[in-house]
Protein backbone atom coordinates (compact mmCIF):
# COMPACT_ATOMS: atom_id res chain seq x y z
CA UNK A 1 0.00 0.00 0.00
CA UNK A 2 2.51 2.61 0.87
CA UNK A 3 4.65 1.81 -2.52
CA UNK A 4 0.84 2.62 -4.24
CA UNK A 5 0.80 5.77 -2.51
CA UNK A 6 4.72 6.40 -3.38
CA UNK A 7 4.35 5.69 -6.68
CA UNK A 8 1.16 7.93 -6.94
CA UNK A 9 3.00 10.74 -5.46
CA UNK A 10 5.94 10.31 -7.56
CA UNK A 11 3.91 10.35 -10.50
CA UNK A 12 1.87 13.56 -9.65
CA UNK A 13 5.36 15.41 -8.65
CA UNK A 14 6.45 14.01 -12.15
CA UNK A 15 3.45 15.57 -13.82
CA UNK A 16 3.86 18.80 -11.93
CA UNK A 17 7.23 19.30 -12.88
CA UNK A 18 6.93 18.59 -16.40
CA UNK A 19 3.92 21.34 -17.23
CA UNK A 20 6.33 23.82 -15.20
CA UNK A 21 9.19 22.81 -18.03
CA UNK A 22 6.87 22.84 -20.55
CA UNK A 23 5.13 26.37 -18.98
CA UNK A 24 8.97 27.32 -18.84
CA UNK A 25 9.66 26.46 -22.60
CA UNK A 26 6.80 28.40 -24.03
CA UNK A 27 7.53 31.19 -22.48
CA UNK A 28 11.20 31.39 -23.37
CA UNK A 29 10.16 30.98 -27.35
CA UNK A 30 12.67 34.09 -28.07
CA UNK A 31 15.58 32.24 -26.27
CA UNK A 32 17.51 32.54 -29.59
CA UNK A 33 17.12 36.12 -29.26
CA UNK A 34 20.23 37.84 -27.38
CA UNK A 35 19.12 40.68 -25.49
CA UNK A 36 22.91 43.06 -24.35
CA UNK A 37 23.00 47.32 -23.37
CA UNK A 38 25.52 48.79 -25.50
CA UNK A 39 26.85 52.74 -25.38
CA UNK A 40 25.39 54.55 -27.98
CA UNK A 41 27.67 57.45 -29.71
CA UNK A 42 26.22 60.06 -26.66
CA UNK A 43 27.23 57.52 -23.84
CA UNK A 44 24.01 56.12 -23.03
CA UNK A 45 22.84 52.47 -22.66
CA UNK A 46 21.24 51.26 -26.09
CA UNK A 47 19.65 48.36 -26.32
CA UNK A 48 20.85 45.92 -28.64
CA UNK A 49 19.38 42.57 -29.90
CA UNK A 50 20.50 39.56 -31.68
CA UNK A 51 18.84 37.09 -33.44
CA UNK A 52 17.73 35.86 -37.07
CA UNK A 53 15.83 37.74 -39.61
CA UNK A 54 13.44 36.45 -42.94
CA UNK A 55 11.79 38.29 -44.51
CA UNK A 56 7.68 38.59 -45.68
CA UNK A 57 6.72 36.05 -48.18
CA UNK A 58 4.78 37.69 -51.54
CA UNK A 59 1.63 36.82 -50.40
CA UNK A 60 1.37 39.22 -47.33
CA UNK A 61 1.93 42.38 -50.04
CA UNK A 62 -0.91 44.43 -49.72
CA UNK A 63 -2.34 43.06 -46.56
CA UNK A 64 -2.91 44.96 -43.43
CA UNK A 65 -0.35 44.95 -40.65
CA UNK A 66 -0.40 44.98 -36.62
CA UNK A 67 -0.69 49.01 -36.94
CA UNK A 68 -3.31 49.29 -39.32
CA UNK A 69 -0.78 50.34 -42.09
CA UNK A 70 -0.67 48.14 -45.49
CA UNK A 71 2.37 46.40 -46.39
CA UNK A 72 4.41 47.12 -49.12
CA UNK A 73 7.92 44.98 -50.39
CA UNK A 74 9.07 48.42 -51.07
CA UNK A 75 8.97 49.97 -47.53
CA UNK A 76 11.62 50.09 -45.05
CA UNK A 77 9.01 48.60 -42.31
CA UNK A 78 9.60 45.17 -39.95
CA UNK A 79 7.52 42.50 -37.90
CA UNK A 80 9.19 41.97 -34.88
CA UNK A 81 7.28 40.42 -31.12
CA UNK A 82 10.01 41.70 -28.50
CA UNK A 83 9.41 45.28 -29.53
CA UNK A 84 6.42 47.83 -29.37
CA UNK A 85 5.18 49.18 -32.77
CA UNK A 86 6.47 52.32 -34.03
CA UNK A 87 9.54 51.98 -32.76
CA UNK A 88 12.17 52.42 -35.42
CA UNK A 89 15.59 50.48 -35.37
CA UNK A 90 18.95 49.81 -37.37
CA UNK A 91 19.18 45.89 -38.45
CA UNK A 92 23.17 45.31 -39.48
CA UNK A 93 23.55 41.95 -41.37
CA UNK A 94 26.48 40.23 -39.19
CA UNK A 95 27.84 38.71 -42.48
CA UNK A 96 28.26 41.87 -44.49
CA UNK A 97 27.90 44.76 -41.75
CA UNK A 98 25.03 46.18 -44.10
CA UNK A 99 22.46 48.20 -42.29
CA UNK A 100 19.34 49.74 -42.84
CA UNK A 101 16.64 51.46 -40.62
CA UNK A 102 13.44 50.39 -40.13
CA UNK A 103 10.41 50.82 -38.30
CA UNK A 104 8.30 48.06 -36.76
CA UNK A 105 4.70 47.98 -38.05
CA UNK A 106 4.30 44.48 -37.54
CA UNK A 107 4.06 41.43 -35.65
CA UNK A 108 5.23 37.94 -36.50
CA UNK A 109 3.56 34.92 -36.09
CA UNK A 110 3.86 33.42 -32.15
CA UNK A 111 5.28 30.47 -32.97
CA UNK A 112 8.24 32.11 -35.10
CA UNK A 113 11.38 32.58 -33.21
CA UNK A 114 13.13 34.81 -35.10
CA UNK A 115 13.64 38.30 -33.93
CA UNK A 116 12.68 40.49 -37.24
CA UNK A 117 10.67 39.70 -40.63
CA UNK A 118 11.86 42.33 -42.91
CA UNK A 119 10.43 43.49 -46.05
CA UNK A 120 11.44 42.14 -49.47
CA UNK A 121 13.83 45.37 -50.49
CA UNK A 122 15.14 45.76 -47.18
CA UNK A 123 16.58 42.12 -47.29
CA UNK A 124 17.80 42.65 -50.56
CA UNK A 125 19.33 45.85 -49.75
CA UNK A 126 21.24 43.59 -46.10
CA UNK A 127 22.14 40.97 -48.75
CA UNK A 128 20.00 37.84 -47.82
CA UNK A 129 17.17 37.99 -49.99
CA UNK A 130 18.97 34.73 -51.52
CA UNK A 131 19.56 33.06 -48.51
CA UNK A 132 16.30 34.06 -46.90
CA UNK A 133 17.60 34.41 -43.23
CA UNK A 134 20.58 36.27 -41.70
CA UNK A 135 22.00 36.48 -38.64
CA UNK A 136 21.46 40.17 -37.34
CA UNK A 137 21.96 42.97 -35.00
CA UNK A 138 18.99 45.07 -33.91
CA UNK A 139 19.86 48.41 -31.99
CA UNK A 140 16.55 50.10 -31.11
CA UNK A 141 16.36 53.78 -32.03
CA UNK A 142 13.11 54.99 -30.57
CA UNK A 143 9.93 56.00 -31.36
CA UNK A 144 11.09 58.94 -33.07
CA UNK A 145 12.29 58.61 -36.61
CA UNK A 146 16.01 58.63 -36.66
CA UNK A 147 17.76 61.72 -38.95
CA UNK A 148 20.14 58.80 -40.04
Amino acid sequence: MIRFLLTICFSLLSFGFSAIAQSASNSMKGAKVIRQKELDKKGDSAVVYYGVASYYADKFNGRETASGEIYSHARNTAACNVLPLGTWIRVTNLRNDKSIILKINDRLHAQNNRLVDLTKSAAQRLGYAGRGLARVKVEVLGKKKPKD
